[in-house]
């Protein structure tokens, strides 16, 4: 082979050499990109891209609140607040008559647990009598207001004395719609609650039972069972006042 034959040989594989290196390399800017090197970067960056149905839903995290921040606690400052006002204003009603019809006190400085004291009920019923009768000057009940007073109803019961019928049942438990969270509203006052429940007293035919061996005292745990079970049976069967000869 001749020497100009062999130049144009090496001619022609420069070419086809210079070929290949063009298609697998890119410029920009002066600067040599691996198109092999780029697809596998490609490669990696898409498996660790995020879908765009988990995109979307990250997105939209950042904007909803969170569903348990709904779920806020009982605010005490409205109940102490509401108790305060009503106990205040009490207090000055007690205060400004000689014979008031029922007083209340704190019980060991608790804003939220009462003792009440009933001085009145009507005086042409028969409980009325028996108070005096027996000489006893007042019917005692205990309330007990929970976190989420005044949007749910006190626990109230009857201490002492022992009364039948008038809706007062096992345990001091009080027989009455306005103390279950169906029956009450958040407008009742502690006043208005104890005026309902001198009515219902008269309207049953309560009296006070004469202590023996077989009278069962009234106690808290006793009125608070009874009045779970009172309450599962009306909810039940629906609140339908009973006759008065059922007490």
């Amino acid at each position: 082979m001749s020497s100009r034959s062999k130049e144009k040989v090496v001619s022609t594989f420069r070419k086809i050499f210079k070929g290949d290196n063009e298609r697998s390399d890119e410029t920009t800017d002066g600067k040599t990109v691996d198109k092999s090197a780029a697809a596998a970067s490609k490669t990696v960056n898409d498996s660790n891209a995020e879908s765009p149905g988990k995109r979307m839903r990250r997105q939209e995290n950042k904007i909803k609140p969170q569903q348990n921040g709904l779920k806020t606690a009982p605010d005490l400052n409205i109940r102490a607040r509401r108790l305060m006002k009503e106990y205040k204003e009490i207090q000055k009603i007690q205060n400004s008559k000689k014979d008031p019809i029922f007083t209340v006190e704190l019980i060991n400085d608790n804003l939220y647990e009462w003792y009440v004291r009933l001085h009145v009920v009507d005086p042409d019923s028969k409980l009325a009598k028996d108070m005096v009768e027996l000489q006893i000057p007042f019917i005692l009940l205990h309330l007990v207001f929970p976190d989420n007073f005044p949007f749910a109803p006190p626990f109230m019961r009857v201490v002492e004395p022992h009364i039948e019928k008038g809706y007062v049942m096992d345990g001091g438990a009080i027989c009455m719609e306005l103390l279950t969270p169906r029956g009450w509203a958040s407008a009742y006052t502690v006043e208005a609650l104890l005026i309902q429940f001198s009515a219902s007293l008269v309207k049953g035919q309560g009296r006070i039972m004469k202590k023996n061996r077989n009278t069962k005292e009234f106690s808290r745990r006793g009125a608070e069972e009874a009045f779970r079970s009172l309450v599962k049976t009306h909810e039940k069967y629906g609140w339908v006042t009973p006759s008065l000869s059922d007490g």
